[in-house]
């Protein structure tokens, strides 16, 4: 059987997704990654051409099911349910990145946590993080705190900025009393955030109280 680890380096789809990533590679090329093996007569390459000239293109290969593909010479049940699971995987992937949704203003930010934070009766901190096109890509729950305490290190915050490669960040955090003015201390915080951002090159865009069906933007009070 020719295993992709036989063939020469410089044609192996692996190392070259390693070395040019996976955009540069061919689509048969990707196939065959998933494919893994060939057959006593054909490389897994011939292999992933002969299955993608069968289906008419990547996108032909999500009309298939399983026993179709099975039928394929040098695929077979297990790969079949391989390569399904994979076009259903970055089909997700793609609805998931379309359904990013924008926040482009502090109601935005009361819409995305409002149903999280209206019911709790403790502070609670949590971070949104933002692409450059303002869409969010990830939501944390940095802190859960007494109902007078919202402390929360800057290691905590930042750190998945890095993780999520986030362009900026938006604090959000409740007032369970039910008045949404921040306090001196919400003051503070805001300000050291956005020094240790500026440090860091990512932008504390704003940080937002949550109470009840009401909300303080703090980046409009700290406006000049």
């Amino acid at each position: 059987m020719y295993l992709i680890r036989e063939m020469p380096a410089a044609e192996r789809p692996r190392e070259r997704l390693v070395k040019y990533g996976a955009e540069n590679l061919g689509t048969h090329e990707l196939l065959a990654i998933l494919l893994r093996t060939g057959t006593k007569d054909l490389s897994v390459l011939e292999v992933a051409k002969d299955v993608l000239y069968e289906a008419g293109s990547a996108a032909g290969l999500r009309e298939k099911t399983v026993p179709e593909l099975a039928a394929r010479r040098g695929v077979g049940t297990t790969k079949a349910i391989v390569l399904l699971a994979a076009l259903e995987l970055g089909k997700r992937a793609l609805q998931d990145d379309r359904e990013r949704p924008k926040i482009l203003s502090a109601r935005d930010v009361f819409q995305e946590v409002k149903d999280e934070l209206m019911p709790l009766k403790q502070e609670v901190m949590m971070a949104l993080y933002l692409d450059a096109k303002l869409s969010l890509v990830a939501k944390r729950t940095l802190f859960v705190g007494s109902l007078n305490q919202s402390l929360v290190h800057p290691r905590e915050v930042f750190k998945f900025a890095v993780k999520y490669s986030a362009f900026q960040v938006i604090l959000v955090h409740n007032h369970p009393s039910g008045d949404p003015a921040p306090s001196p201390h919400d003051l503070e915080v805001t300000k050291k955030f956005r020094e240790i951002g500026e440090l860091l090159g990512i932008r504390v865009a704003d940080h937002v109280v949550v109470a009840g069906d009401r909300y303080v933007s703090i980046g409009e009070l700290l406006k000049p």
